[in-house]
C-alpha cells in the first residue's frame, strides 16, 4: 500500500471505502474481493530478470525479511532504509488500490531496477513471468501454530481482512485453508518442492530467531552481495524485533486507524517462537496435531516447535 492523496483530500474523507472484504476464489485459492477485481493486472504482471521476490504465507516474517533484504542491498546504510515505509520500498504485488493507496502493480511499474517485490501468493498463482525470467525467490516459512496465532490477531486488527470470528472457529478455518491466501500446508509445501526447479532460498522463521546473523549471511550470499562481518552485525542489530517494532518505517505506523485498529494489536505484535502455547487448549492442540500430521505426511519439510 502506498499513501497517495490528491486534491488536498484527507484519509478521513474516504473512511467509508474501508470494509472487511469477502473472500473470492481464484483458481481455488481464496483471495480478498478487491484483489480478485484487479486480478488480470497481477496475473499478467511482467517481471524483469533482476527482480527479487520475497514470498511468504501471511504473518510468517515477511516484513522482517523485507527489511533485512533492503539493508543488505543498501550495504547496511540504515539511513537509506529509513527513506520510506517498507511497503513503499518493497511493494506488495497483489495489493489493490484504494482511494488513499496505490496498488502494488502501479508502484512496481514505475520502480527502477532491480526491484524487490513482496507477495503472499501461493506458488501456483505467481505470475508466470517470474518463473520464465528465472527470478530469484526468497521464501520464509513459520511453524503452523505460531503462524495461525499471529494471523488471527492480524485478521482482528486489519479492518479490510475478513472477520476472523471466534478463536476456536478460526483454528478450523486455518486447518481448512478457508482464510485469505488459502492453505498454509499447500503454501509451504509447494515452495519447498519447487526449490529443485527454481532459484528459491527457503528460510525458516525459527532459524532467524535462533541466529539472525547466520541467516543474514545466507541471504546476502544468495543475493551475491559482499558484506563485512561488521555490516552483517549492524543489519542484525537493526532488524531485531524490538528495533523494528520501534521503527515507524517497519511497524506501518502511517497506515490509518480505519485500516489497522491498534487498540486490538500493533502491526508487529510479539514476534516469538512458541507463543501458540498461550492460546491452544489441550483439546485444540490434539485436534490440530492430528490434522497437521495427516496434511504434512510424505514431505521432508519439518518445522521446529510445532507439535
Amino acid at each position: 500500500m502506498a499513501n497517495h492523496k490528491d486534491n488536498g483530500e484527507t484519509l478521513h474523507e474516504h473512511q467509508e471505502v474501508y470494509q472487511r472484504y469477502p473472500l473470492v476464489p481464484v483458481h481455488g485459492i481464496p483471495l480478498m474481493e478487491p484483489i480478485v477485481r484487479s486480478w488480470a493486472c497481477v496475473e499478467n504482471f511482467e517481471a524483469r530478470p533482476d527482480d527479487l521476490l520475497i514470498a511468504t504465507y501471511p504473518k510468517a516474517g515477511t516484513t522482517w525479511t523485507q527489511e533485512i533484504v533492503d539493508l543488505i542491498l543498501a550495504r547496511g546504510d540504515v539511513e537509506k532504509a529509513c527513506r520510506a515505509p517498507v511497503y513503499i520500498r518493497i511493494p506488495f504485488l497483489e495489493m489493490c488500490s484504494f482511494p488513499d493507496f496505490r496498488s502494488g502493480v502501479d508502484l512496481l511499474m514505475s520502480a527502477p531496477s532491480p526491484r524487490v517485490i513482496k507477495t503472499h501468493l501461493p506458488f501456483q498463482l505467481l505470475p508466470k513471468s517470474f518463473l520464465e525470467k528465472d527470478c530469484k525467490i526468497i521464501y520464509v516459512a513459520r511453524n503452523a501454530k505460531d503462524n495461525l496465532v499471529s494471523y488471527y490477531f492480524f485478521d482482528r486488527m486489519n479492518l479490510v481482512q475478513p472477520d476472523p470470528g471466534p478463536w476456536d472457529g478460526y483454528i478450523k478455518k486455518f486447518m481448512e485453508g478457508t482464510v485469505a491466501w488459502g492453505s498454509w500446508y499447500d503454501h509451504v509445501r509447494r515452495y519447498w518442492d519447487e526449490r529443485a526447479n527454481h532459484r528459491i532460498l527457503y528460510l525458516f522463521y525459527e532459524d532467524m530467531k535462533e541466529d539472525l546473523s547466520r541467516e543474514i549471511q545466507r541471504v546476502k550470499n544468495f543475493l551475491e552481495v559482499d558484506l563485512s562481518e561488521s555490516v552483517v552485525q549492524k543489519i542484525a542489530q537493526h532488524t531485531t524485533f524490538q528495533a523494528m517494532k520501534a521503527n515507524p518505517m517497519t511497524n506501518c505506523e502511517d497506515v490509518p486507524s480505519t485500516v489497522f485498529d491498534r487498540t486490538i494489536s500493533s502491526f508487529m505484535r510479539k514476534g516469538e517462537v512458541g507463543d501458540w502455547k498461550n492460546y491452544f487448549t489441550v483439546a485444540q492442540r490434539e485436534m490440530f496435531d492430528a490434522d497437521y500430521q495427516s496434511k504434512m505426511e510424505g514431505t521432508a519439510l519439518h518445522f521446529r516447535d510445532v507439535l
